[in-house]
């Protein structure tokens, strides 16, 4: 019955015009019921932009026309296909999938830089049948890792480009099954770069990937696949539009200064998690096939950032440092001030000042008593006031698949598959850097502030007073725990005029929290293992095509499932205390589309309407509130979303030589719901808010573009050149909302009519934009066994750089004034190239 509520729904939208609805990009309060083209360097070029972004976007290249022309145009502009997080996208390498079971996402930095392997994929959008597992709603891409299927040859490549790095090197070896019974394959890669486009930002990485196969007999081959990809970068932040104005920079970047006069980025990501996969494939008959595999991935993941103890806060941007915190009478000579030292980019203002935290560590001699609660151990030396402290994950995820496909008939293919997932991650804060201090204690400065029990400050009552040096672990350190269980099965018919498939799924997931440190202010609820949160979930979706004849096809697809939630989002405060989010419960997701599909030799094109629901999110997230003095969480459930729009693509050849291409995308975008929001202090048993109603419904999921829109030519010499160009056109961008300004407290002091009603619920609409991407190619033959090949990508060849991509509004607000933290807006690069020469033979 939910399949048939799901194609009913979608086939009344279908008979509907998306445009025609009403507008509710300022729905207020009051509104809710409360007064108050496909070649070579393309996945290179997305590499280089978007490697630590989702990959919604990324891994779209298939024979889809619309997936196609998306996938290369629209990210850079954030755009998601259909709205979606990478959650509802399922990554795979060689059945094995890649999602990260703490939050749903895959990150193609994990095995990014790895081009020429992961260019073989087998990709759908969409809901779809899958010969790997159930997939999601959004649709799959399984990377093909096995040695015998990757193309035999060899393949060097040099890449130039100027986003996050400047050089690329990359070489790969392919054997292709040999007389021996043996195939092997490898990649390697390094990306580098001093400086990327953005300003104190830089870039290490390299790439490996081996993969060997044996032949046993004709029934069973074992397969040995290994990669991984070790990336140190330097990060860009986003900011307020003040700061963008003050330096004329709209790509300012507040986590970098400069240290004995080089610069130095606060804000590193250092990521190496490989993975190793053991494959069996099993030829039982030439109808049925077995593949099953054992998995292993480990490694680390490492953000560093500032942090600091009693001393004022050292960031540039942060709202006490701009003139704008001055913007009062009496205040006018340092706003004065503070604006003339911005606006002529003055280091020691608008960057990090790393010689100045140097000297007040230099100058912070103290003697800390008791350490490690010994009586009468004390040391002294300086006491660290800023430091720079790693955000550590290390994980450890192993487990087996199994997928068995049978051919029962020409007509009908049977899959079904089994999988175990065993996984945690190992998270706690490192010291990195003590900016030359001597130490650094162990403890809670606001629940220092705020409690008489001198307990209540240790990160660890264990070792209460401990004093951290470099390298060594401190604050919090937790494991997550999560164990899976799933089994999906599939069929998959066709007949003359009808393909189909339908399949359901069925899963079961554990998760829980154990503490490795006891903390002072939860110590009943701290160290240990948690309780146990499980869930039982299932799936089911179906699927038919149509054909009204050769060329023009209608396709129609429905799912319902459930989803446990993320553990990543499930804990009140995992860093201090094992407390859950209260009303936990599974997700529902609701989906279908209908599409029009027209295929001639020279013309190919798809429309598809589409409408998904997603019900019961948890949302968390965590922030510093100034007047409590705290880092505070904020935690929502029954969080639904609504996702509903129609997708246009075209392909057309013009000519022998000219190929025109086009796609379009509206969509509305919502929260669908009214969540209940429970707010916590970090260092504090007490309850900030509990069942606090947030009135999120009709307000529109920020930060991505709603509508984009690329038209493109391209010209193919038949002498082995080319050149093309897209106009893409985005509309639709809104800010994400703050929940706590959709509040009936946050209008408690307004009356109906007050104009700062509007000014506080109010969602704000960023401008319509554009941008013009042109590539060019050439390749050219040798000897009828060498091949060189050249590509040249240039994005926002026009330099728009006021092209605002999305942003969010701050967490932490005035309700006497909404603009004291305003929101922070990201922009679009400039103009940017990556250029690509390759050998192969």
């Amino acid at each position: 019955m939910r399949l048939v509520k799901i194609l009913s729904a979608t086939l009344v939208l279908a008979s509907t015009s998306l445009v025609a609805q009403t507008d509710t990009s300022a729905v207020k309060l009051k509104n809710d019921s409360l007064v108050a083209p496909t070649f070579s360097t393309s996945l290179d070029v997305l590499d280089d932009e978007a490697e630590t972004q989702d990959v919604s976007g990324l891994l779209q290249s298939s024979k889809d026309v619309f997936s196609n022309i998306a996938g290369f145009n629209f990210s850079a502009a954030r755009y998601r296909v259909r709205g979606y997080d990478s959650e509802n996208f399922n990554v795979s390498m060689n059945g094995v999938t890649l999602n990260n079971p703490e939050n749903g996402r895959a990150i193609w930095a994990f095995w990014g830089g790895l081009n020429d392997i992961t260019r073989y994929q087998e990709s759908k959008a969409g809901i779809s049948a899958s010969s790997y597992n159930f997939s999601a709603i959004g649709g799959f891409s399984n990377i093909e890792g096995r040695a015998s299927s990757i193309r035999k040859g060899t393949r060097i490549s040099y890449a130039l480009g100027n986003i996050s790095y400047t050089h690329r090197v990359m070489a790969t070896y392919a054997t292709g099954m040999m007389s021996n019974g043996f195939a092997v394959a490898a990649s390697v890669s390094k990306r580098w770069s001093d400086e990327g486009y953005v300003d104190g930002t830089f870039y290490n990485g390299g790439s490996y990937f081996l993969s060997l196969e044996k032949k046993i007999n004709n029934k069973h081959s074992l397969g040995l696949v290994a990669y991984g990809a070790p990336t140190i970068q330097g990060k860009s932040s986003i900011s307020t539009q003040e700061t963008y104005d003050l330096t004329g920079n709209n790509h300012y970047n507040s986590y970098w200064g400069y240290q004995n006069g080089e610069k130095r980025n606060s804000r590193i990501r250092n990521n190496h998690e490989p993975e190793i996969i053991l494959n069996h494939y099993f030829d039982v008959n030439e109808k049925t096939k077995i593949t099953s595999s054992l998995y292993y991935a480990f490694g680390k993941e490492g953000n560093t950032r500032l942090n600091w103890y009693s001393a004022a806060d050292p960031r540039p941007d942060y709202y006490r440092n701009l003139p704008s915190y001055y913007d009062y009478p009496g205040g006018e000579a340092m706003f004065e001030q503070l604006t003339a030292l911005w606006q002529a980019n003055d280091p020691a203002t608008t960057q990090l000042d790393f010689d100045q935290m140097y000297f007040a560590n230099s100058k912070n001699l103290y003697t800390q008593t008791n350490v490690d609660g010994i009586a009468d151990n004390n040391v002294t030396g300086n006491r660290a006031k800023f430091i720079i402290e790693e955000a550590r994950r290390d994980i450890s995820h192993y487990g087996f698949n199994t997928v068995v496909s049978h051919k029962k008939n020409d007509h009908l293919m049977l899959t079904g598959g089994l999988t175990i997932s065993k996984y945690k991650s190992n998270n706690y804060k490192l010291m990195n850097d003590l900016l030359g201090a001597d130490f650094w204690v162990d403890v809670d400065q606001f629940a220092e502030r705020d409690f008489a029990d001198s307990s209540a400050a240790q990160s660890d009552i264990n070792t209460p007073n401990h004093l951290v040096r470099e390298g060594e672990r401190f604050g919090y350190d937790y494991d997550i725990n999560i164990d899976t269980y799933s089994g999906f099965g599939q069929v998959e018919g066709t007949t003359a005029k009808i393909d189909w498939f339908a399949a359901i799924s069925l899963s079961s997931t554990s998760f829980w929290r154990t503490g490795n440190m006891q903390n002072g202010l939860f110590k009943d609820n701290s160290l240990g293992d948690s309780e146990k949160q499980s869930f039982m979930n299932y799936g089911i979706k179906a699927g038919a095509v149509y054909k009204i004849s050769g060329r023009h096809l209608l396709r129609v697809n429905g799912a319902y499932q459930t989803r446990a939630p993320f553990s990543q989002n499930a804990f009140v405060s995992p860093r201090t205390r094992a407390e859950v989010v209260p009303n936990l419960q599974s997700e529902k997701l609701m989906s279908g589309d209908f599409s029009y599909i027209v295929r001639y030799p020279k013309i190919k094109t798809r429309a598809t309407v589409f409408y998904t629901t997603i019900k019961d999110k948890t949302w968390s997230r965590s922030f510093y509130h100034d007047e409590l003095n705290t880092y505070v969480n904020y935690m929502m459930t029954g969080v639904d979303q609504l996702f509903m729009g129609v997708e246009l693509g075209a392909e057309a050849s013009i000519t022998s030589t000219i190929k025109a291409t086009a796609a379009f995308a509206k969509g509305q975008f919502l929260y669908d719901s009214r969540p209940t929001a429970t707010i916590v202090q970090d260092n504090s048993t007490e309850l900030l808010a509990e069942n606090k109603t947030i009135y999120f419904k009709n307000y529109k999921i920020g930060g991505i573009p709603q509508t984009a829109a690329s038209i493109g030519l391209e010209y193919r010499s038949p002498k082995f050149w080319f050149v093309g160009a897209n106009f893409n056109y985005f509309a639709d961008i809104y800010l994400d909302v703050n929940p706590d300004r959709r509040t009936e407290e946050a209008l408690a002091n307004y009356v109906t009519s007050d104009p700062q009603v509007d000014e506080v619920v109010d969602q704000t609409k960023l401008n319509n934009d554009y941008t013009v991407n042109v590539f060019a190619g050439k390749s050219w033959r040798i000897k009828n066994k060498y091949y060189l090949r050249l590509n040249v990508n240039v994005n926002n060849v026009l330099n728009n750089t006021d092209f605002e991509t999305g942003g969010f509004e701050q967490l932490r607000y005035d309700q006497t004034n909404i603009d004291k933290f305003p929101p922070k807006i990201g922009y679009m690069l400039g103009r940017t190239y990556f250029a690509m020469v390759s050998f192969s033979f």
